[in-house]
């Protein structure tokens, strides 16, 4: 399929969207003693996944690609990621897969997108950043959702190895134990309503407001 090679390198972990920077607030629980070792680790994405990635990013990518205009979705997701930090992580690494999209995958949906966050009129979320580029190639919705998903976890892991510390089989490992949690998300996807918009565990989103303050931190967010 045309499409296959592009998603690669859309979820290449190489591909410079500054996601090695961030932690989404497994940091915090690291600081604390909480996050230690590739159990307690797992045990975070798992619910990471389950939770944050499935009722916003998830969510978010198949309302679009069932009709919703991208920019109330971008407005929905300005006002219910809470911490400052992850919000800003959304859009900072949205307008990184703007702009590389804009010079190797261009589309007149990806314009319009790109054009509404030069007015002010959206935020460029990352999200509905990588929905537009995937829906624009002719992506599936099932192959973009396990390609997004599956990109977040790779980085989220990735930092991990680096920042607990963690082996590099550890993380292969870890890895390989998502695959569940990515097809379980997949799933619960499908089935939600837009009511469902924003849902999430406020143990993770109250993590991700303390690492704004936390003393010492390696990671953005």
């Amino acid at each position: 399929m045309t499409y296959q090679l592009a998603l690669q390198q859309l979820t290449d972990s190489a591909l410079p969207t500054g996601a090695f920077a961030h932690s989404f607030g497994f940091e915090t629980y690291l600081d604390r003693e909480l996050l230690f070792d590739e159990g307690s680790f797992g045990l975070w994405l798992g619910a990471f996944v389950g939770q944050q990635l499935t009722y916003s990013d998830g969510l978010a990518v198949r309302l679009f690609y069932e009709g919703a205009d991208v920019g109330e979705l971008d407005g929905l997701l300005s006002a219910s990621l809470l911490p400052r930090e992850v919000r800003e992580a959304s859009v900072k690494m949205g307008g990184r897969l703007l702009e590389i999209g804009a010079e190797v995958f261009p589309s007149p949906a990806l314009e319009l997108y790109r054009d509404s966050v030069a007015s002010g009129r959206a935020a460029g979320h990352q999200p509905l950043a990588f929905a537009v580029v995937a829906r624009s190639l002719g992506v599936p919705l099932k192959e973009a959702l396990a390609a997004y998903l599956f990109a977040t976890v790779t980085s989220l892991t990735q930092n991990a190895v680096r920042a607990i510390p963690l082996g590099q089989n550890a993380g292969q490992r870890i890895l390989r134990k998502a695959h569940d949690d990515v097809a379980a998300a997949i799933e619960a996807i499908a089935h939600l309503t837009p009511d469902d918009f924003g849902a999430v565990s406020p143990g993770l989103e109250i993590s991700q407001m303390r690492h704004e303050r936390q003393r010492a931190r390696m990671f953005m967010s």
